[in-house]
């Protein structure tokens, strides 16, 4: 009978190690998504202002073939394709562009022109009679919920 006595002493300090171990083993794994998180790599943005013509080449007569050698592009550099529709391209005056009903597929660059034309896969226009990007000027490219995604600003003091 002493001998029973020492063995379910030693046993009830076991089981509460053993709880202990498995409740920490527990709270490990609940808490690995988030400080595994906390620990990734911040994720390239995929979507965003690739290049910037804000001076079409020639004369500034106004006409639509001079509005239309002005855009700015805007690149998917990722696999899948995003929706677009409800993003907006602004510059800071405030003149807008909506896209409407148009996904930039991964891997690809759409054009936004100033000017009229018709909207194919790789060019979009703005439908506009008046040139809109300024000598120094920013372009803005925001998501569906208003976010900025991106911005590029040129001219005096400004990076390219």
């Amino acid at each position: 009978m002493s001998n029973s006595a020492p063995a379910s002493a030693s046993f009830a300090p076991r089981r509460l190690v053993a709880a202990a171990l498995a409740a920490g083993a527990l709270l490990g794994v609940a808490a690995l998504p988030a400080s595994a998180a906390d620990h990734a790599f911040p994720q390239r943005q995929q979507v965003q202002i690739t290049h910037v013509r804000f001076d079409a080449p020639g004369r500034d007569d106004g006409d639509n073939r001079t509005l239309n050698k002005e855009w700015v592009e805007i690149s998917n550099s990722g696999r899948h394709g995003v929706n677009l529709n409800g993003w907006t391209l602004s510059d800071e005056s405030g003149r807008t562009y909506t896209f409407r009903h148009y996904r930039l597929e991964g891997r690809s660059t759409v054009r936004v022109h100033t000017g009229r034309g018709y909207d194919t896969r790789h060019d979009v226009y703005q439908d506009r009679r008046h040139e809109v990007w300024d000598e120094r000027d920013t372009a803005t490219l925001r998501n569906d919920r208003g976010h900025r995604v991106d911005s590029v600003s040129w001219g005096r003091g400004r990076r390219h």
